[in-house]
């Protein structure tokens, strides 16, 4: 895929330009047996009856400026975890650390603090910006309510902002449904830059946009890692995305992480059965190749009644009476290639 042309710098640009990140390869993020439970109650004195375990014991580290992927199927977690590590959802138990804070000890004041280095870029560009609002108001909004700049300086970083995204100053008075799907994402990822954050958190930001734009904001988001400094925990259920995005991946399943490797090492020798099925599910650009097939039986069970053991059993093909009661724990099976299977 061609990376779209960015626009040249200006002496104005270079203003909100980052250096790479010091400290560049030590973990920005820790994230320790999170746990995310969402009660559900029922009967005339609403009593809780039981538990949504949307995530469950899941653990990773991400790296200062590299692309932690999240990847799985609809329902697995993985927009739990990204919501619980910007603390927009609170936590049933477990720690997250940022920059060596544990962010679920911070008070209220100490966190709108931390905030200003953590954003968000959301999979909806309709649903997430306000039409009420210009996209100089939307933009610039963070600056004001950080306090980080006011009037003509805040004017001048928001038109830098738009440039480095790709779009042009006589923007800044347009409200968003004056645009295309593209690029209200554009704006969308132009307000999580206009703090200047360590830390971006990609919630499936290309499922919703054609596939001819897909690769465009892709490729995007790369240019303005490098131009930035900036750390991404990708969230996507495309491998395909996954893979051009990525330098480490997690496979979720049913609130546990199940596998997480290097991309290469992933893709080129997936370990766990659950990771293997959703690599056979990618179509090959060639008809003359016959690529093996692994089709999953049955549904997805229902996290608020999980399988004993490990989750994949009622599904998996290889599945042992070991696999039907007892849990398995990652373990390392190659160099920073960790697998939760029994038979890995």
């Amino acid at each position: 895929m061609n990376k779209p042309a960015m626009v040249d710098q200006t002496s104005a640009e270079v203003a909100v330009t980052r250096d790479a990140p010091a400290g560049a390869g030590t973990d920005l993020v820790e994230v320790r047996d999170l746990k995310k439970y969402y009660p559900i109650t029922g009967g005339m004195l609403s009593r809780v009856m039981a538990h949504n375990h949307a995530v469950d014991g899941v653990s990773f580290n991400v790296k200062r400026g590299e692309t932690f992927g999240l990847v799985g199927e609809s329902g697995c977690g993985k927009t739990t975890v990204g919501r619980v590590i910007l603390r927009l959802t609170p936590p049933t138990s477990g720690q997250v650390l940022f920059d060596g804070k544990n962010l679920f000890a911070l008070s209220g004041a100490e966190m709108r603090t931390v905030r200003r280095d953590m954003q968000v870029v959301f999979q909806d560009p309709y649903a997430s910006l306000d039409p009420r609002l210009t996209v100089g108001e939307i933009v610039g909004e963070p600056l004001g309510i950080h306090r980080v700049a006011s009037g003509s300086e805040r004017t001048e970083i928001v038109q830098d902002l738009l440039h480095v995204v790709g779009l042009q100053s006589s923007d800044l008075a347009r409200y968003p449904h004056e645009f295309s799907g593209g690029q209200r994402q554009r704006i969308g990822i132009a307000r999580a830059l206009s703090l200047r954050p360590k830390l971006v958190i990609c919630d499936e930001p290309v499922s919703a946009l054609d596939v001819s734009i897909q690769s465009q904001i892709l490729n995007l988001l790369d240019d303005l890692q490098d131009q930035f400094g900036l750390t991404y925990i990708f969230i996507a259920h495309g491998l395909h995305v996954i893979k051009h995005v990525s330098d480490r991946v997690g496979v979720m399943y049913l609130g546990k992480l199940v596998e997480m490797a290097q991309v290469d090492d992933l893709f080129s020798h997936p370990s766990h059965p659950y990771t293997q099925a959703l690599l056979s599910a990618i179509p090959y650009p060639d008809p003359e190749v016959q690529m093996e097939r692994t089709v999953l039986e049955g549904e997805v069970p229902s996290p608020v009644n999980p399988p004993s053991g490990c989750r994949f059993h009622t599904r998996c093909a290889r599945v042992t009476e070991r696999c039907r009661a007892e849990e398995p724990e990652k373990r390392e099976i190659e160099p920073d290639h960790l697998v939760a299977c029994h038979l890995a």
